[in-house]
């Protein structure tokens, strides 16, 4: 059971309570409930009702929606979490169903207590509109780079403001075909009316795209980090993003409009830089949010290094060592896989774009790009065989004439000859085009990335950087035709230089498997400093436990010693 002190610590920490008086937060603990949960539980059913919401404070639980084969994890949740708030608002159904996945405690509050405290501080419902806001953004877009192991906290898009302050030129171009409207009906010309028409169509196009355009930007909170992903449609498309420890500091700018209507812009600085979250709705109650996770952060790291400590000291005094649960593994029984001929792996890789092994992926540029390379000579042959072809089909056709004639030696058709040895150098210009676009690869392995630009028979360029010297990675794709075959440019910022995986496929997907590779290797380099740290430290430590006895006799001894016989 917990402690009201301990309770109100706990509140102080989830920024759905931010802004409460100690004794509006005494008054909250006190009504708050300790319900001890086993693994495996379920906590609450899809589709029922209930007036309760509950806070995590021990343990792990796991949210999911469906049933059977449609069962789809949303989020696993971990103390100082909370869940069961949405339906107070809605008076709706739960809209997903939640177990624990490990033993440990929930506080539970009743909904009759939100009333009494929303009256007090109606404020605070924004605190709650956030939270609910990101949770029905997110089951609506759930977007595929999120990782599985990322539980979404915050997601926004710009405030409604900026779309109606956009749509306000469109709305007043109306006037335009309106008035063409009304002058053709009175005129009776139908030209005039048809073309009113047709303008109304280009405003409401427009208004159309301005509308897809503002819903296309979103600013994003996870466990691991801030995202600002931001989209024109059919020109441009960028992710930047930065890891929650990197974070310096967080800030709100507003002006006096924003504070009229609620939004402004949260800062979120970190050592690279700034990830702005411009015109969000809510400012404040935003910054809390990226600020409690931070906080988390940080306080899960420390938690980690002590429990560490601990278990170095103990393994010194040759104390037993509480085992860590083995992560579960994935594969259970080794398929049987056909092994591929040299031929088939040849022709497999000849066009991949993707290409792994072990630990080792490389990438190649998008296939757009290399159709940019080899179209010309692609056609001048396509060009060359259709004639050969059509000559062939001629003497097939015209028995007169005679493809192959041993009369007076063994002759061939000219064409059928000529037409090959013509096309002999069009074949050597396409293979120089195809290995130009093979040699420009971009490399990551699990601690560095190379960029590799080679011509045949000509120069090589090689550009290295080591995972864990990368400060920030943005990826874009740029133009109508970026967006339609979906590539672009990974920008990597390494110390002061800036490496590019240009024309890449997909490139979102490859920001976030060199970030994911980044982050798990400046992780094992971070581990094993710390292990070695830890080692040292707990070697002294047992050294004087181990010599404490005799250390205080021979201390003991020296003072006897000193004093006057």
């Amino acid at each position: 059971m917990s402690s009201i002190p301990e309770r109100i610590v706990f509140l102080k920490k989830i920024h759905l309570f931010h802004g409460l008086s100690d004794d509006d937060l005494n008054d909250l603990a006190q009504a708050m409930t300790d319900e001890p949960f086993e693994a495996g539980k379920a906590l609450i059913e899809e589709g029922t009702r209930g007036d309760m919401f509950y806070a995590i404070y021990r343990g792990t639980v796991e949210v999911t929606r469906g049933r059977g084969k449609d069962k789809r994890v949303l989020a696993n949740l971990v103390p100082q979490d909370f869940f069961g708030e949405e339906e107070y608002f809605t008076g709706g159904v739960r809209a997903a169903s939640i177990s624990a996945t490990s033993n440990g405690s929930l506080l539970s509050l009743h909904y009759r207590k939100f009333d009494e405290l929303f009256k007090r501080v109606p404020r605070l419902k924004l605190n709650f509109g956030v939270a609910i806001q990101t949770h029905r953004l997110w089951r609506k877009l759930n977007f595929k780079w999120v990782r599985a192991d990322e539980v979404v906290y915050f997601l926004a898009r710009k405030h409604p403001i900026l779309l109606w302050s956009a749509l306000a030129l469109p709305i007043a171009a109306l006037a335009v075909p309106i008035a063409m409207t009304l002058w053709g009906m009175l005129a009776q010309v139908v030209w005039v009316l048809a073309f009113a028409f047709l303008v109304f169509l280009a405003i409401a196009a427009w208004a159309a795209w301005l509308i897809v355009d503002w819903g296309n930007d979103y600013y994003m909170v996870t466990n691991q980090r801030v995202v600002w992903l931001e989209k024109v449609v059919g020109i441009f498309e960028s992710r930047t993003e930065a890891p929650l420890s990197t974070i310096l500091s967080v800030g709100v700018e507003t002006d006096a409009v924003g504070r009229l209507l609620d939004y402004g812009h949260v800062i979120v600085r970190t050592f690279v830089g700034k990830i702005p979250f411009n015109h969000v709705s809510h400012p404040h109650q935003a910054s809390h949010v990226v600020e409690e996770y931070w906080r988390r952060t940080k306080e899960r790291s420390l938690s980690m290094e002590k429990e560490a400590i601990r278990d170095a000291i103990r393994k010194r005094l040759d104390l037993p060592v509480a085992e860590k649960p083995a992560p579960e593994s994935e594969s259970a029984k080794p398929l049987r896989m056909r092994r591929p001929t040299v031929i088939r792996l040849l022709l497999s890789n000849l066009f991949k774009l993707r290409l792994e092994e072990g630990e080792t992926v490389t990438y190649r540029k998008h296939r757009f790009v290399l159709f940019g390379q080899i179209w010309l000579p692609s056609l001048i042959l396509f060009a060359l065989f259709a004639g050969w072809l059509a000559r062939i089909i001629y003497l097939v056709v015209h028995p007169e004439e005679t493809l192959i004639s041993l009369q007076g030696g063994l002759t061939v058709d000219s064409l059928i000859l000529a037409l090959p040895v013509v096309s002999i150098p069009f074949w050597g210009w396409w293979a120089y085009q195809y290995a130009d676009w093979k040699n420009d690869i971009f490399i990551v392995t699990p601690d560095q990335i190379i960029d590799i630009d080679k011509k045949p028979f000509g120069t090589e360029e090689r550009r290295v950087a080591s995972l864990e010297n990368i400060l920030s990675i943005e990826s874009e794709r740029v133009g109508f035709l970026g967006n339609i075959f979906n590539y672009g440019t990974v920008y990597i910022t390494v110390g002061g230089s800036k490496l590019e995986f240009q024309d890449v496929y997909d490139p979102p997907s490859v920001q976030s498997d060199i970030d994911r590779r980044r982050m798990a290797r400046v992780a094992a380099k971070n581990a094993a400093l710390a292990a070695s740290e830890r080692e040292r430290m707990a070697e002294w430590l047992a050294t004087y436990y181990n010599n404490a006895d005799e250390f205080r006799r021979e201390q003991q001894e020296q003072r006897e010693r000193k004093q006057p016989e």
